[in-house]
């Protein structure tokens, strides 16, 4: 399942996107994280030191690889060149899954044991000196957005990705590719306010949305994420002793998170799980195209010199049969023994 977390600057969002992430781990399943935020704290909340998070290979660095990797023996596209962010897949396309090997994963993502299994994390990668005053976050993002629409997952795989924050993610298409998005709410009317924005942007691509609340004292704060957010509120989350002990480098064992926040993460797990039953791959696929047409009319054609259109498989749907059979499951990473 491919999980999105968003929310408005500092509400928490890659604090419980990280909390996610190692539930999911301590349960064993196969699991590709991705901070897709311009603030890139995902791989320091999941445990990294800052400068190993600072040194995480970058998606946009390699999108050249990533492009002719995809593009397999696709008889629509000419060239990796020609590819865009939007260029959905077809005939002869290679895709993606959650837990195999191949040259994306290798040159683009970092393996770290989180509580004895493995997780796969991917960065966008921040800005650097040369994008300054040229280039905006979304050109960023783009690779993110390339491997999603070429990802086959079941039910029982999850890609969560910590989202840029605000409603800066429907500034593309990627907005449409998860089964469900927890938009992390304050119990403010700003913390509230993104959860409007994107409720109204959405509702005309059924996209699953939730609220989260988070950063809750008690039950005024509540009542007023009842208030606002209705039937949407799915949970919340209060202190935690845990978490600060994280952000200050020193983490407990992950089993020893709160109950109550503990609980609130088998509800966004069991959420997530529901939102799959509901899976449409032609509905993903037809807004897949969508997305690509309207990006190539705009801006797509003109850079690349070629109709994008026709790099549409009119007769192609996306869906997890057309995968080889999965291959055998990576062993989980143990930690090492240590001396008596």
């Amino acid at each position: 399942m491919k999980i999105a977390f968003v929310g408005k600057g500092g509400s928490g969002k890659t604090t419980l996107s990280s909390l996610f992430i190692r539930h999911l781990a301590a349960s064993g399943a196969p699991v590709i994280a991705v901070d897709a935020d311009i603030n890139q704290h995902l791989g320091a909340a999941l445990g990294l030191p800052e400068e190993e998070a600072a040194a995480l290979p970058a998606l946009g660095a390699h999108l050249p690889l990533i492009k002719e990797y995809l593009r397999g023996s696709n008889p629509r596209i000419a060239s990796a060149d020609s590819m865009i962010k939007t260029t959905p897949p077809g005939t002869g396309s290679r895709l993606l899954r959650v837990d195999e090997d191949n040259p994306v994963y290798a040159a683009c993502a970092r393996t770290l044991p989180l509580d004895g299994n493995p997780v796969r994390l991917m960065a966008t990668g921040p800005f650097t000196e040369s994008d300054l005053g040229v280039a905006c976050y979304h050109s960023k993002v783009g690779a993110v957005e390339l491997c999603l629409n070429h990802l086959v997952d079941g039910p029982d795989e999850y890609v969560v990705v910590d989202m840029t924050a605000g409603s800066d993610s429907f500034a593309s298409g990627m907005f449409t590719r998860f089964d469900m998005t927890f938009l992390v709410a304050e119990p403010t009317r700003k913390g509230i306010s993104v959860y409007r924005q994107y409720k109204e942007y959405a509702r005309d691509f059924g996209v699953r949305l939730r609220v989260v609340g988070n950063k809750v004292q008690g039950p005024e704060d509540i009542e007023f994420l009842q208030d606002e957010a209705g039937e949407d509120l799915l949970v919340t989350f209060g202190h935690s002793d845990w978490v600060r002990a994280m952000e200050r480098g020193r983490p407990a064992a992950f089993e020893l998170l709160e109950a109550g926040n503990q609980l609130a993460l088998k509800a966004l797990r069991s959420a997530a799980q529901d939102s799959y039953s509901g899976r449409d791959w032609a509905k993903y696929t037809e807004q897949m195209v969508h997305f690509h047409l309207r990006n190539a009319e705009s801006w797509g054609n003109a850079r690349t010199g070629t109709d994008l259109a026709q790099q549409v498989d009119p007769g192609f749907v996306l869906h997890e049969g057309l995968v080889s059979p999965r291959p055998a499951p990576r062993p989980a990473l143990r930690p090492a023994p240590q001396p008596a």
